[in-house]
């Protein structure tokens, strides 16, 4: 039997009174779209090598070629796929409350397909390149097998954030001066355990947001509202309730 998605009228009335937003997104609002997790893309010719060869300053240093087979790959995926009712939901939200700050740990750029053309890309944009040496953003040439900085002649990069690699400072800062000023807070489709990303809960908890969690299977304890539902039903479902 489906179970049906009942908003609390709590959540509801905070919202209409909440000055700004802020919402977490994490791979669950992805995978609503098809697109696999960083594990679950380890399959078929690339289930033998090590996440540390493939999303590593090292593994990229020590063999780039391959870095780039995995990440074109991974683009080819991941381009196939399209926003779901979830990313189109939180777009739109923007237009209902005053403020809305999104995060999104996801590199997918699903967010702004969608019209969340602000979104604040905690862990990079899949389909943007940039210098290895400088930094500098640059284009990709798809005939080279490893594509070099048109300014400097470095190595280009995928755009991402790979393991061992800090957050984005500017990503950081937007993010938790968000979640300090926000009424209310949405971690929806993550854990919410993994930091940095897990204290933008805690920040906002500790200026009096009120703290929500939209997860099928929600893991974390602490929340003060939980909807264990699909992004795709409970975001389109918050919005019909708020237009109302």
């Amino acid at each position: 039997m489906t179970k049906t998605c009942v908003i609390p009228e709590p959540l509801l009335a905070a919202l209409r009174d909440a000055q700004h937003l802020c919402i977490l997104t994490g791979a669950g609002v992805s995978a609503e779209s098809g697109v696999p997790t960083f594990r679950e893309a380890q399959d078929g010719l690339w289930a033998d090598y090590d996440p540390l060869q493939l999303a590593t300053p090292e593994g990229f240093l020590d063999n780039p070629e391959l870095v780039w087979r995995w990440y074109r790959w991974r683009r080819e995926l991941v381009a196939k796929a399209q926003p779901n009712a979830a990313h189109i939901a939180i777009a739109e939200l923007a237009s209902i409350v005053p403020q809305l700050t999104l995060v999104t740990q996801n590199v997918d750029n699903l967010h702004q397909r969608a019209g969340s053309h602000q979104a604040i890309e905690f862990h990079g944009n899949l389909f943007i390149d940039r210098c290895f040496d400088c930094a500098l953003e640059g284009s990709a040439d798809p005939q080279q097998d490893v594509p070099r900085c048109e300014s400097c002649g470095g190595k280009l990069r995928p755009g991402v954030v790979w393991f061992g690699e800090a957050i984005p400072e500017d990503a950081m800062n937007q993010s938790f001066a968000a979640a300090s000023d926000c009424g209310v807070f949405m971690a929806i489709g993550t854990s919410s355990l993994v930091q940095p990303a897990a204290g933008l809960a805690d920040v906002a908890a500790a200026s009096g947001a009120l703290t929500v969690e939209i997860n099928p299977d929600p893991v974390r304890r602490g929340f003060d509202v939980v909807l264990d539902f699909e992004a795709g039903t409970a975001i389109p479902h918050i919005v019909d309730m708020l237009g109302r």
